[in-house]
């Protein structure tokens, strides 16, 4: 059974320039003891959908169902949201250094959140907490450092302060976003081990919010591409790297150091982004895509089982069974291709093609 269930999730936001799509009809779940890694490009939606479920998106129009253990987030009031944040659900934000409160030393931060959801536990008792906590999460000299500053800790160490924060109330359910940027790539991997320990001791969920697919590769089960969002492509991890569908998947696994289709050049993909305030009729990939066609121009795709099991799904045109970067899956999309495209859809692969990006690629 699922810890979370989330169905079709919607979060748009309203400005001087027109409404911003941030997320648009986003399903998925998560089981308990399971990673569920969700992958994209900056602006994707990425860290809107995770943090409108638990109301940390002011000013947005939220639309959908998101069941947490039986109980819906969406629409929640505010004081039933702050009993479930931190204590059932956590948070690992992206910057550490902006997270913690800089007035404020790292110990008092951790003991205080505690002490908001246990009224029972006095001063003394969450300070020992958080010695033990920060202890357990690799911080040397726990019972020294729990009266430093946030500016006196190294980057991962500030990482390691916000897990131990995470970790305190042995939550359900833990949202890590993008929780190794900018760290080199041994805090990395200590990091990530922690994160997986921590997992394997507590039955935890979690919820990986990266654009490194090493990082995916490392610590998820299931994976799911957003694109402008929109979920573009989900599947167990294995899928995703050895039998990706869409063209956005398969673009990001090219751009992987050292594992390109170019005998290890990269190859970015080629173009921006769109904005979501204005986003492209049809697929919103399909200005960026090497393999559009004329349907992809007026048709948006919906997310439909490929392969054989059924529980891998892709929103694109191409045929389910062009599957993996294979040379069969190759001859099948170029065949498909050339029945389908005519026009401007020619135009535009022309155009990505002419690209300086795409020198050296498949799309060349």
């Amino acid at each position: 059974m699922s810890l979370l269930e989330v169905t079709d999730l919607r979060v748009s936001f309203r400005t001087a320039d027109g409404v911003v799509q941030a997320v648009r009809g986003v399903s998925f779940s998560v089981e308990p003891g399971r990673t569920l890694g969700i992958v994209g490009e900056s602006g994707s939606g990425k860290t809107v959908l995770t943090q409108s479920l638990l109301g940390l998106t002011p000013g947005g129009q939220i639309s959908g169902k998101a069941v947490f253990d039986g109980v819906n987030l969406v629409g929640l009031d505010s004081r039933s949201l702050q009993n479930i944040r931190g204590k059932e659900i956590a948070v690992i934000f992206q910057d550490p250094l902006t997270s913690l409160h800089p007035l404020y030393k790292v110990g008092w931060q951790i003991s205080e959140m505690i002490r908001a959801h246990d009224k029972s536990v006095t001063r003394a008792q969450a300070t020992d907490r958080a010695i033990d906590l920060l202890g357990h999460v690799g911080i040397p000299r726990p019972r020294e450092r729990v009266n430093d500053y946030p500016h006196q800790f190294s980057g991962g160490m500030r990482q390691r302060a916000m897990i131990a924060m995470a970790i305190s109330l042995n939550p359900k359910l833990i949202i890590a976003d993008e929780p190794t940027t900018a760290l080199d790539a041994t805090v990395q991997a200590q990091i990530l081990d922690l994160l997986q320990r921590l997992q394997r001791e507590s039955g935890t969920a979690l919820l990986m919010i990266t654009h490194d697919l090493g990082v995916v590769a490392d610590i998820a089960d299931d994976v799911m591409v957003m694109y402008a969002g929109r979920a573009a492509e989900k599947a167990s991890k294995r899928d995703i790297f050895y039998r990706q569908h869409h063209p956005y998947t398969k673009g990001l696994l090219e751009s992987i150091p050292n594992s390109s289709a170019a005998g290890g050049r990269l190859v970015p993909i080629a173009g921006q982004p769109p904005s979501l305030i204005r986003l492209p009729k049809g697929c919103a990939f399909h200005p960026r895509c090497a393999y559009v066609m004329d349907r992809c121009l007026t048709d948006e795709p919906a997310l439909a089982p490929v392969g054989d099991a059924g529980e891998h799904r892709s929103a694109c045109w191409l045929p389910s069974s062009a599957l993996g970067p294979g040379p069969e899956a190759e001859d099948t999309r170029r065949r498909t291709v050339q029945a389908g495209r005519s026009g401007e859809a020619i135009k535009i692969a022309e155009a990505i093609a002419a690209a300086p990006e795409s020198e050296g690629s498949v799309i060349a």
